[in-house]
């Protein structure tokens, strides 16, 4: 038997109950897979994030990731979340760390200032497949439940990957967003002929003062509905904005805000910070702030 360290934890946000919460397991030399399961299905967070020491002298952490259902290659939320953790616990000044997850060796910037922790972490290669069109295109609008009228027609529905890919969807109504009620069995066999478990629908209608976006990325045939906020969607979404010339930038550089989860009562920001070269958004950043609801310990 051994004590695993256990924190529930909210990211992109400093207020408990909002943002998207992610489990962290401090201490997870010694699980199997199927034990790191049950406990991803156990809390039933759309990710719990297990930390192993290091597998060589080229990292400082290895860091595995589960769904309630499957283990995904990286998950921005659980990312936040186990750097927070690691930084309240050490108590930790302003450092940068080398973590290894799914996709390969990955830097973390852990910033401390007045108001607490910040966390930025490097995204993996961006990557663009071609739009869809005809049906294909046609179904995942329908499966969505949305219309034709709906589309911000300066937004190609492509899938838009830094690590975990996603289904890009621009809108035009912040409105239209919030009421949203996609088919999720539609959606979990789309995804199973397009390659791709995530769809995030957003939009560049808002009315808050420093946000940019607002958008909702549902999951279904990975077990997850509706994620609360997406990482793994927003850092991707930096990219296709400047990819499709759809934002102002100075030479070099994008940052800004991406709010998510108002629909689902549990609204969080994200940083975003895309390099540029030549035009091209060559590498992605995320953070954001979090908070620990509580801890415990489990004895396996």
């Amino acid at each position: 038997m051994k004590t695993y360290q256990l924190y529930q934890v909210d990211s992109f946000t400093t207020e408990k109950f909002k943002g998207n919460p992610a489990g962290v397991v401090i201490n997870a030399d010694g699980l199997s897979e199927q034990q790191m399961l049950s406990i991803a299905r156990e809390l039933n967070n759309s990710e719990t994030a297990f930390v192993f020491s290091p597998q060589g002298s080229d990292h400082d952490l290895y860091i595995r990731y589960f769904t309630p259902t499957v283990e995904v290659p990286i998950c921005g939320h659980a990312t936040i979340a186990t750097h927070y953790v690691r930084a309240m616990i050490n108590n930790a000044v302003s450092s940068k760390v080398l973590h290894k997850v799914g996709i390969g060796i990955l830097p973390v910037e852990i910033i401390k200032d007045e108001n607490g922790y910040l966390i930025m972490m490097k995204q993996g290669e961006i990557q663009f497949s071609e739009p869809f069109i005809g049906q294909e295109h046609d179904n995942i609008v329908t499966a969505l439940g949305l219309n034709q009228e709906d589309l911000d027609q300066r937004c190609p529905i492509q899938i838009v990957s830094t690590g975990h890919s996603k289904v890009m969807i621009g809108i035009k109504s912040r409105k239209k967003l919030d009421s949203l009620v996609p088919d999720m069995i539609s959606l979990s066999r789309l995804s199973r002929l397009i390659g791709c478990n995530g769809y995030f629908v957003f939009t560049l209608d808002s009315e808050i003062s420093g946000v940019l976006t607002h958008g909702r990325m549902f999951a279904p045939a990975i077990g997850i509905d509706e994620d609360p906020v997406t990482g793994n969607a927003n850092g991707p979404l930096g990219a296709y904005l400047v990819k499709h010339d759809l934002v102002k930038y100075s030479e070099g550089s994008f940052a800004f805000k991406g709010e998510q989860g108002t629909a689902i009562g549990r609204s969080g920001i994200v940083e975003v910070q895309v390099k540029i070269e030549k035009g091209e958004p060559v590498e992605a950043q995320i953070g954001g702030r979090a908070v620990i609801v509580f801890q415990t310990s489990i004895e396996l």
